[in-house]
Order: C-alpha cells, then structure tokens, then sequence
C-alpha cells in the first residue's frame, strides 16, 4: 500500500513541481524541515524542547508556502534541468534564490538544534556532576577548586543560548520565504517571455 502511495505523491511532485529547479528547491527545504523534526525527537532538555516544538510548527507551516512558490513558478517557467528559467528583469532567479537561502537557512535551523541538544547535554552532565561532587574536595563547583560553580549562569544558561539561535534561525527562514512570494507576488502580470 506505501508502494502505490508513494509513486502517487511522486507523479502528483511531477505535475506540480516539474522535475528541474522548483522541485529540487522545495525538495531541499522539506528534507531540512525533516531533518529538525527528527533532531527534535530526540531532545530531552525540557527548557530546550518547550522552545524548539513551536519553532518546528513554525518551520512546518512554511512548507505549505514554499509549496505554492514552487509550483507557482513551474506554472510561470517549467523547469526540467538544473537551468533556471529565464525571465523579465531576471526576477525568477531572485524567486529561485531566495527559495535556496531559505533552504539553506532550514538546514542551518537544524544544525542550530543539534548544537543546543548537545549543549543541553553537556549542561545536564556538568550539573549532574557538580551535584555529585558537593562536599568532595576539588571537584567542580567547590570553592578554591578552579571551576565553576554547577549553578553558575554560564552553565544555566547554555538551552537557552541554543533556544536564540534556533529562533533567529526560522525567523530568517520565515523572511526568505516571504521574499519570495513577494517577488511573485509583484510580477503576476508577467509570464516569463515578456
């Protein structure tokens, strides 16, 4: 049954995206938008995961939008190559271009998330060992040891450093994908041979 499934949603991709440059753009941003939420199911930072949940609906709000540029585009200039069409004023190069910084910035969000995941692991190690440590001599978190305190604000905030990151991350996604609509938006009137 996935068999038949699968090779329906892949003719339906060819109908609506072409198999050149529109598809190969909204492919590379689902497979980022994939890639967080399989990051995410793997954060158990409870701070870390309460901030990146919204974002990842965010994020996958945009699809949707990326979608519609897309197929937008491929109505306007069908792609079956690597070329991008040409077009007045070049202006389905700037659709295509803000498509890949936004795809790019996707996989960047990812990356951010993996980051904070790792930070807010080596966060939850060092406190876990800071506490184990209370009232044994040198260890980290013991005046006069060198380290720091497990509670200091260096160490507390290390999820929420990751959280800003991510965060800035879709919002930069989320303004390429409007600048690409936008330039769309603003040559409706012209097909691509004017």
């Amino acid at each position: 049954m996935g068999f038949f499934s699968d090779y329906r949603a892949t003719r339906r991709d060819e109908r609506e995206l072409g198999e050149g440059v529109w598809r190969r753009a909204h492919d590379r941003f689902k497979r980022g938008l994939d890639r967080y939420h399989q990051i995410l199911e793997s954060v158990r930072d409870p701070e870390l995961r309460a901030a990146a949940v919204p974002v990842a609906n965010d994020l996958a709000d945009l699809l949707p939008r990326v979608r519609a540029v897309c197929m937008e585009a491929h109505v306007r200039a069908p792609s079956r190559s690597q070329d991008i069409p040409h077009s007045t004023d070049g202006y389905l190069s700037d659709v295509h271009r803000q498509l890949s910084r936004a795809g790019n910035s996707m996989a960047q969000a990812a990356e951010a998330l993996t980051m904070a995941r790792f930070a807010a692991g080596s966060h939850a190690h060092s406190f876990a060992s800071g506490m184990a440590g209370e009232g044994t001599s040198g260890l980290v978190g013991e005046p006069g040891s060198g380290g720091d305190a497990a509670g200091s604000p260096e160490q507390l905030s290390a999820p929420s450093q990751g959280v800003s990151a991510i965060q800035r991350r879709s919002t930069v996604v989320t303004e390429y994908v409007t600048a690409a609509e936008r330039l769309l938006g603003e040559h409706a009137e012209h097909s691509p041979e004017d």
